[in-house]
């Protein structure tokens, strides 16, 4: 966790406990907590902008890298006194080497650029070692630039965010005692080693993910700055938002195998809640809580917002305690809580809502997002093409990257069931 979410955890804390005791905090307390959210706040505020410059002092640099190579200098061996071994003497006691990255000169940023939004072909010195099947050769994304998505897909997906990122080679297996090792205690003599059953191993593939953004939206775009701005914001919102969608319903099919679709996921976790058991909370702590094994139970539930607002938020105990609740202001947002444990909202073609899903349909999963792994070199390219449906000239940012669950003995499934009565698991 870094310094950021820490802070909202504590902000969190601090509502939580101003909502739930209530009149019961002392004038004392309050004063406390104002001066402690105050401060919390203005560090929140600093690192941001900390974050937000150090943004700007990396484009600066590479705006200095495209006038020429980057010159590093390297110190002198104190046992030669500034003179290189071969006899020749170095003025400034050391010799400086230069390093560039061709996909980040100012001449590649502005030909990807025009390429992009003009359509102009690159230029061949940009395309000799790139390989290509077709006329209209694509382009590998700035170095910068992609550095930039890659820090807002970990900022824009509450979901993505929080899942295992993963660059491991495709088409191999790997044993998943490597990904999540564990202690075992050897005896003399004793030569067994742990031995990796048939389905204890994730093999990830290489497949990509596209996002299809149209020439006009970026025709108007005059400065580099102005298009990493704008190209970053339309890519980042499609990719994770399929990216965030294969990792509950991805069919596996040339593409990621999600959380809902993953025959590994154990029968006796699959849980069918009757329509009257669903807004009961001991129901759901019987049939949902009481599933959760010790060493899984640090985990989040995700459901549709209308899901969560229409039966969880308000959910009560036999004595009144809400099990169901919502923070607001303090963190800066609405902070969602169910039975002790997070929940993420999500889209409703990612988990339906409970109106609208039909009996047998999934309408939560309860799981531990380190569980889960996307697996990506973070490498993307940009190919050129007309949509001929439309008439439209778009632009095809590829990215190759994988999804499979690592664990999936902490999830739990839970499907809608029907009439009361009617909570038999699967």
């Amino acid at each position: 966790m870094n310094r950021l979410q820490e802070i909202e955890a504590r902000l969190a804390e601090i509502a939580s406990d101003i909502e739930t005791r209530g009149a019961a905090v002392t004038a004392e307390q309050i004063a406390a907590y104002n001066t402690e959210v105050d401060a919390l706040k203005a560090e929140r505020t600093g690192l941001i902008n900390t974050a937000e410059q150090r943004t700007r002092l990396l484009n600066d640099i590479a705006e200095g890298r495209a006038q020429g190579a980057t010159i590093t200098p390297v110190m002198p061996s104190p046992y030669t006194n500034g003179t290189n071994l071969h006899g020749g003497g170095n003025p400034q006691g050391g010799e400086r080497r230069t390093v560039t990255d061709p996909h980040d000169t100012r001449e590649y940023r502005n030909a990807f650029m025009n390429y992009v939004c003009r359509n102009t072909p690159m230029p061949e010195e940009f395309r000799a070692g790139e390989y290509t099947t077709t006329e209209d050769a694509g382009a590998v994304i700035p170095t910068s630039t992609l550095q930039e998505i890659i820090r807002q897909l970990d900022s824009y997906g509450a979901i993505y965010a929080k899942v295992r990122k993963l660059n491991i080679q495709g088409g191999v297996r790997v044993p998943i005692l490597t990904l999540k090792p564990k202690a075992k205690w050897v005896g003399e003599g004793s030569s067994d080693d742990q031995k990796i059953a048939a389905n204890d191993y994730v093999e990830f593939s290489y497949m990509g993910l596209e996002c299809k953004i149209s020439q006009t939206l970026l025709a108007g775009v005059v400065t580099y700055e102005m298009f990493q701005r704008e190209f970053v914001k339309l890519s980042v919102e499609a990719i994770v938002e399929e990216l965030e969608r294969s990792i509950f319903t991805g069919n596996g099919n040339g593409a990621a195998l999600g959380i809902i679709n993953d025959a590994r996921v154990p029968t006796r976790n699959v849980i069918t809640i009757s329509e009257e058991d669903f807004k009961k909370w001991n129901a759901w702590k019987r049939l949902v809580f009481a599933k959760m094994k010790k060493a899984y139970r640090n985990g989040i539930f995700a459901m549709a917002q209308g899901t969560f607002d229409g039966y969880i938020d308000g959910m009560v105990d036999d004595v009144g305690q809400p099990i169901g609740r919502v923070n607001y202001g303090i963190a800066g947002g609405e902070t969602y809580r169910f039975g002790g444990k997070d929940v993420e909202t999500v889209e409703d073609d990612v988990i339906i809502g409970y109106d609208e899903a039909e009996i047998g349909e999934v309408i939560a999963v309860f799981f531990n997002p380190k569980d889960y792994a996307i697996n990506s070199n973070m490498k993307m390219t940009v190919v050129k093409w007309v949509d001929h449906d439309d008439n439209k000239v778009k632009n095809k940012a590829m990215l190759i990257c994988d999804g499979k669950l690592l664990d999936p003995n902490g999830v739990l499934i839970i499907i809608k069931g029907g009439a009361a009565g009617d909570t038999t698991t699967p």
